[in-house]
């Protein structure tokens, strides 16, 4: 059974360190779910989960076009264990919260992230994670 929680425990807080991708949900300006690959990097202690991406990506124009209200969702699973984060989202191409963005990408897939011109990223505030098998 799924559950519900407001913060990750300490067994979610280790799989979500491993180097997986997951799926990034944003919605569209039209309602309709968008649905991509990414990899990304979660802040237990502040509850951020970051996406380095493009300004220009699709992902990124919907959060911007959401405003205030625009919320997305990442699920990293793993055969029959998953997780997911919720929450509100934002757009940032904020230098300081970039370089953050790629010291904890790096530090997770021992890698650093694709570099285009127009980096920023999205961070999503996590207010509800579910999860499953863990």
């Amino acid at each position: 059974m799924s559950r519900a929680r407001a913060e990750p425990t300490a067994d979610a807080r280790a799989f979500l360190a491993r180097p997986h991708t997951a799926t990034l949900t944003t919605l569209r300006p039209d309602g309709t779910p968008h649905v991509t690959p990414v990899r990304f990097s979660f802040d237990p202690a502040w509850g951020l989960a970051r996406v380095t991406t493009r300004a220009g990506a699709r992902k990124t124009r919907n959060v911007t076009s959401g405003g205030p209200a625009a919320r997305a969702a990442l699920c990293q699973a793993d055969g029959f264990r998953w997780i997911t984060l919720e929450g509100p989202a934002v757009v940032s191409d904020d230098p300081e919260r970039l370089a953050e963005a790629i010291r904890r990408y790096t530090d997770r897939y021992r890698a650093a992230p694709p570099a285009p011109p127009d980096l920023a990223v999205l961070e999503i505030t996590v207010d509800r994670v579910l999860s499953l098998n863990l």
